[in-house]
């Protein structure tokens, strides 16, 4: 009986193992290549981060409702216009389920850069682990990672960094 009990402990304690380490992604880290995303951008038009290779890629990953995000924005356009000209773009991947909020805050705010709406797909939130927003990422050149959990535009340090990234 005893045994019987032992080994029923046993394969419980296993399946819960196996399940957390099925569950436990590894996280994504500076040089790793970025997992790929493709969405409509505020024209209808399809944007994939293989379109942007050749050059270092911001990503802003916010939402309409999101006041932090909003608080951003000003910033993030400040830095967009500090940036032009150089080899960097800047994504901005609105994971918004209603999409006419959307629409309507690009075109009132005339914010610039690429605009994307994921349309429901989390894949790629889901592969960076991104359970809060907004949330920024900075891409290399040939879509590798330099840093997934960049600074805010906010942030001084973010002009900083990306001025001295090599080749900008």
């Amino acid at each position: 009986m005893r045994l019987k009990h032992y080994l029923s402990c046993m394969l419980v304690l296993l399946s819960f193992i196996t399940v957390n380490a099925q569950e436990k992604k590894e996280e994504l880290k500076a040089g790793d290549q970025s997992p790929v995303f493709k969405y409509l951008d505020i024209n209808g038009k399809e944007v994939s981060l293989d379109d942007l290779k050749g050059k270092y890629v911001y990503i802003d990953v916010w939402a309409t409702w999101c006041g932090p995000c909003k608080g951003e924005l000003p910033h993030l356009k400040e830095l967009e216009k500090k940036m032009h000209g150089k080899k960097i773009v800047f994504v901005s991947i609105s994971c918004d389920k209603d999409k006419s909020a959307w629409e309507t805050m690009v075109k009132e705010k005339e914010l610039g850069g690429i605009q994307l709406h994921n349309g429901g797909d989390r894949e790629f939130m889901t592969a960076y682990g991104i359970r809060g927003i907004p949330r920024f990422i900075l891409l290399d050149k040939k879509g590798k990672i330099v840093n997934p959990n960049m600074t805010r535009p906010s942030n001084p340090e973010t002009e900083k960094t990306l001025n001295a990234l090599k080749g900008i």
